[in-house]
């Protein structure tokens, strides 16, 4: 069992539960813990299994309570529930913190719906967390494929619904996939779609649109998508949906790109980031592209090389200008 403190100046790295205080009550267990830094006001906590194996035990939460040994402010709260969650097999459950004179924020059920082509097929064979960031904070890496949830499944395109406890995340921001495999194959991922369970929207939609192999030589692989836009209508919605509900027509339309990056030659050029694209036009603008899948190197964007890609995308127009940028990872 693992905690994880979020405050006002940031979040803790996972806390193990080993630090036994002396003299336990019958059904009660009391830790030390220190804090590597100071998180200031803390405002939520996420308890949990590490363990991903599924032959996990159960946990039974009845009560929480936190004191600052400092100032004395304490915190306490009825949980009442047993890890893994179920239905959802979730190993985590969050709450917030409520000090006095400060307004808690309040839990929110997420459905992240994944959309794609063959994951429902691979399942059994590869593991995949979500871990979804937004103003006030991250949900930690989620199970996707521990119980899936109003599967749908066509002849080309697939849908599976995930469900989630949070505390309100407030204005959704990016999702870091992380998928692994003990085997080799491949997942096809085209969006993500979150939206709070209360609500019909807004609806964040994560752009992917890419192929994902896992193998023995990359046996792990993460992603960060940033928002790629919002649905904050039903008429948007609509327009959406009839999109998709045309797809089979629209394949035939899709104008084909090929991108060439030339990685400058000088010491420091290349990176290790996760690159990304967005082609704008004089009559629309692409979804976010990935610039992971190159057709020359396995290992993209190292000084002095030259990376090709083919991406697909709407009937953009002329284009006027593009967005190119990564998420800071790595050297």
């Amino acid at each position: 069992m693992v905690m994880v403190f979020y405050g006002s100046n940031g979040k803790s790295n996972p806390v193990s539960m080993e630090n036994k205080v002396e003299h336990q009550t019958e059904n009660q267990i009391t830790y030390d813990i220190h804090l590597p830094t100071d998180l200031g006001m803390l405002y939520k906590v996420r308890l949990g299994l590490q363990s991903l194996e599924n032959n996990v035990s159960q946990l039974s939460l009845r009560h929480f309570k936190i004191q600052n040994t400092s100032t004395l402010d304490t915190f306490s709260l009825t949980i009442n529930k047993t890890l893994p969650l179920s239905p959802n097999g979730d190993r985590w459950i969050e709450f917030p913190i409520q000090w006095p004179l400060k307004e808690p924020l309040s839990v929110v059920t997420y459905h992240l719906t994944v959309f794609s082509r063959n994951i429902l097929n691979e399942r059994n064979l590869v593991h995949m967390t979500a871990c979804i960031y937004g103003t006030h904070g991250d949900t930690g890496d989620r199970s996707l494929l521990q119980s899936l949830q109003n599967v749908q499944q066509g002849e080309k395109n697939e849908s599976f619904l995930v469900i989630m406890d949070a505390v309100d995340l407030g204005e959704l921001k990016k999702i870091v996939l992380l998928i692994s495999s003990k085997t080799d194959c491949k997942l096809d991922i085209k969006k993500l779609h979150v939206q709070e369970a209360a609500k019909e929207h807004p609806i964040y939609v994560f752009e992917v649109n890419e192929e994902f192999s896992v193998n023995a030589n990359k046996p792990k692989i993460q992603r960060e998508i940033p928002g790629s836009f919002v649905i904050r209508g039903e008429k948007q919605k609509n327009d959406i949906d009839n999109n998709l509900n045309k797809e089979g027509r629209k394949v035939k339309n899709l104008i084909e790109y090929t991108i060439k990056v030339y990685t400058g030659d000088k010491r420091g050029a290349g990176t290790d980031a996760n690159v990304h694209i967005i082609l704008y036009g004089n009559e629309d603008k692409s979804e976010v592209f990935q610039l992971s899948q190159s057709l020359e190197h396995q290992n993209p964007f190292e000084r002095g090389k030259v990376d090709t890609f083919k991406i697909k995308t709407k009937k953009l127009g002329s284009l006027r200008s593009i967005e190119v940028g990564h998420d800071g990872k790595g050297f």
